[in-house]
């Protein structure tokens, strides 16, 4: 479905739509609370009444899209999460569908470590595999359990058939590591040259992983840690301190042999960047502190970006968090406050925007989940009230006419 027909959609099934200088980001989904597809009314009922679905406990966190469908992440943050990754479809007739567990409710096992246990975040290469990222943790915001080691999916969309799992080797996940995000770099037509960069934001650290032998390494650095005062935060009269290092990552275009991986802590206003060719050299593990650098100036007091993506126009997109707001930034500029420039806000539909992806569609569509998360942690969410959004945005009308645009 093209983005004209997805906003046609948006604006038939609920007002629920931003237009800020003629540009718009719709909502193809939203949700007071989130609920599954189950085989049969009977099964949801018999979850629901022994505890093994609590729809409150229930948060989308990640989101994909690739052709007619779009996939979402249940993290098992807390008890009574039965699904952790589903597929809906780009069009439909319900703005509350319920999610369908992807790829089969049989993957669904959490004391099963060949299955999903809480999965957070994906990334889909141009060739149609879907990397999934498995934190093996549950009940987070409860008494966490790590049931299972951090671990990598790979998954072929052509026909949902789970290609393999690679386990982050222990070596490489520290104590009290949260392995939060991914990004898939896939240069060659037929994806055999593919690396997989995985952030860890409580331990502070830039993990690597080849898919042409299934190897990992793992960076540490001091631009990986959060800023102290960006990690005081208030969003709508709610204060709370998060102190989450290296998070979100994005990649610049493919020139000369070479890409730019941009990248930021969750609690900062400063954004860095670091050549590829470094981070997927093993050998430069020990030998490589100059090579992260600072970006630019800062964001400012209230900068703090959770995902990030650049299109094909080379444009960055990202989720200013405490703004209630998406922005952008032409990377054929240099990265000032001058050049920032905020694409969308709205402080009920865009309430923590905390992932964005660019699909491999021409053209291509800006994805972004919103979901509240802060009230979610601290058992603040009303579910009379919509909480959480899958929303979209055409990255080329978004820039139109202001600082980001190449013309």
């Amino acid at each position: 479905m093209t983005l004209t027909g997805l906003i046609i959609l948006s604006v038939l099934l609920h007002v629920d739509a931003y237009f800020a200088d003629n540009k718009v980001i719709g909502t193809l989904y939203r949700w007071k609370q989130i609920d599954f597809e189950y085989p049969t009314p009977e099964e949801r009922q018999a979850a629901l009444d022994n505890g093994e679905f609590i729809q409150l406990n229930v948060i989308p966190l990640g989101v994909e899209r690739w052709q007619n469908r779009v996939f979402v992440s249940t993290p098992r943050w807390k008890k009574g999460v039965p699904a952790t990754l589903s597929s809906l479809p780009t069009a439909s007739q319900t703005e509350s569908l319920p999610l369908k567990p992807f790829p089969s409710w049989t993957w669904h096992n959490a004391d099963n470590c060949t299955g999903f246990t809480s999965v957070f975040r994906m990334n889909i290469d141009h060739c149609g595999v879907m990397w999934v990222l498995d934190s093996g943790q549950v009940e987070a915001f409860e008494t966490p359990r790590q049931l299972c080691p951090p671990t990598l999916f790979a998954i072929d969309l052509k026909t949902d058939t789970v290609l393999n799992r690679y386990p982050i080797p222990q070596e490489f996940v520290l104590q009290n590591s949260l392995i939060t995000n991914i990004i898939v770099d896939s240069r060659d037509a037929l994806c055999d040259d593919v690396h997989v960069y995985i952030a860890d934001a409580w331990r502070f650290g830039l993990i690597v992983f080849r898919a042409a032998d299934a190897a990992f390494w793992r960076f540490n650095h001091y631009s990986f840690y959060p800023e102290p005062l960006l990690s005081n935060y208030t969003l709508h009269g709610l204060n709370y301190q998060w102190s989450d290092g290296l998070f979100g990552m994005s990649l610049g275009k493919y020139q000369n042999g070479d890409r730019p991986l941009y990248y930021h802590s969750m609690s900062s206003s400063l954004e860095f960047v670091v050549s590829t060719s470094v981070i997927r050299n093993p050998s430069r593990v020990s030998d490589s502190v100059s090579e992260f650098k600072l970006l630019g100036e800062s964001r400012g007091a209230d900068g703090q970006v959770s995902a990030a993506a650049v299109d094909r126009n080379g444009i960055m997109f990202f989720n200013l968090i405490s703004k209630d707001s998406i922005g952008c930034w032409n990377t054929n500029k240099p990265y000032l406050r001058e050049n920032l420039y905020i694409v969308a806000r709205n402080n009920a539909t865009l309430v923590f925007p905390n992932d964005l992806r660019i699909d491999h569609e021409v053209p291509q569509t800006v994805w972004i989940i919103t979901n509240r998360l802060p009230f979610y942690q601290f058992n603040l969410i009303d579910p009379n009230k919509y909480n959480y959004r899958v929303m979209f945005l055409d990255p080329v009308a978004a820039v139109q006419h202001n600082v980001c645009d190449n013309y």
